[in-house]
Parts: C-alpha cells; structure tokens; sequence
C-alpha cells in the first residue's frame, strides 16, 4: 500500500509539473520582416483606396464637365433657335418699328453680339394685300428698317444682308386677319 501511495504522490507531483512545463515554453518570436508584413499589407490598401479615391474623383470632375458642357451646347442651340424662330411684326402697310418689335430685336442684338461671326440675313414679308411690286418694296423697308436698329445697337453692317419675299412666302395661307397679321413681319435666317 505504501508502494501504491507512493505512485499516486509521484503521479500527483509529476503530471502538474509536466503540464507546467509544456505551457510555459518558449513561444517563437516573429522576425521583423513577419511583424512589418501586416503593416506593408495596411499601407498597400490605403495607397490602392487612396487612388481610387482619387481615379473617383477624377471620374466625377470629367462627368461634372461634360454634363456643363452639354448644358452650355443646349442653351446654345436653344438660343440660336430662338433668334431664328421670333419674329418681328408689323402693322398693315407700315415698316415702323412698335414697342414689342424693338424689345425683340435688343434680343436678337445681344445674340448677335454674343456670337459676331454668324452672318444674318433679315427676310421681309407682307401679307396678301396688294400688288407684288409694293409688297415687294414695302418687304425691303420692314428688313432694313431691322437692320438699321441693329446697327444702331452696335451690330456691324456687314454681318446682315436684307431681302424682300414680300407676299410670296406666307406663314399662314389664310385670308383672315390673324393670317395677315402673321405673315407681316421680318424673319432672321442664320447663313
């Protein structure tokens, strides 16, 4: 029995120290080069975050540009639309220039002097009413009377030209009234 206590005191004494021993050994030290792998791992992300951050950033200038770009272009067309397509009218048989068709023309004029190297025709029309020669005549004094305001307003001369239709190209075909009062004006064609 003694012999049998002693086994268990010596089993009691040397399975602690064994487990003792084997967790208390000595762990393994990483070399630098294993401890800076993480950190060159860390920079490398934040420099490919940071360009593309950056490539982002760029992407969305380059779209914020063409976006104004194709704004700039469609106030432009809007504009040029809208010096071709408002006209100047007139009351019947008379080339003076109303109130309205001044306001008109001073529209025209900052157009024209925004964009100075479009060459201008100004086209005079009449209505229906008398004879091809008058209207044709009266046609010419509606366009040079536009012109003369324009180059009153600082547009040079020789960016317009006039020309009569007279009677010849209505707007409106009718033979009313509103028709004729359509088709008295003066219209501007960009060359």
């Amino acid at each position: 029995m003694k012999k049998r206590m002693f086994v268990v005191l010596a089993l009691m004494f040397v399975i602690p120290g064994l487990l003792f021993t084997a967790s208390c050994a000595k762990k393994a030290v990483k070399s630098e080069a294993a401890v800076a792998a993480p950190s060159d791992d860390a920079a490398k992300k934040a420099a490919a975050e940071k360009a593309r951050q950056e490539e982002l950033a760029r992407q969305k200038a380059l779209e914020e540009a063409r976006l104004k770009a194709e704004a700039a272009k469609r106030e432009a067309l809007a504009a040029r639309n809208k010096f071709m397509n408002e006209h100047v009218y007139f009351a019947f048989d008379s080339s003076a220039l109303d109130a309205t068709a001044q306001n008109v023309l001073k529209d025209k004029a900052a157009w024209m002097k925004a964009n100075a190297k479009e060459q201008v025709v100004i086209e005079g029309h009449c209505d229906e009413r008398g004879t091809v020669a008058y209207n044709l005549a009266l046609g010419e004094r509606r366009a040079v009377a536009c012109k003369n305001f324009l180059v009153n307003m600082g547009i040079p001369a020789a960016s317009m030209t006039t020309v009569s239709y007279g009677k010849e190209r209505p707007v409106d075909p009718g033979h009313n009234e509103q028709a004729w009062a359509k088709n008295r004006r003066a219209q501007f064609v960009i060359k």
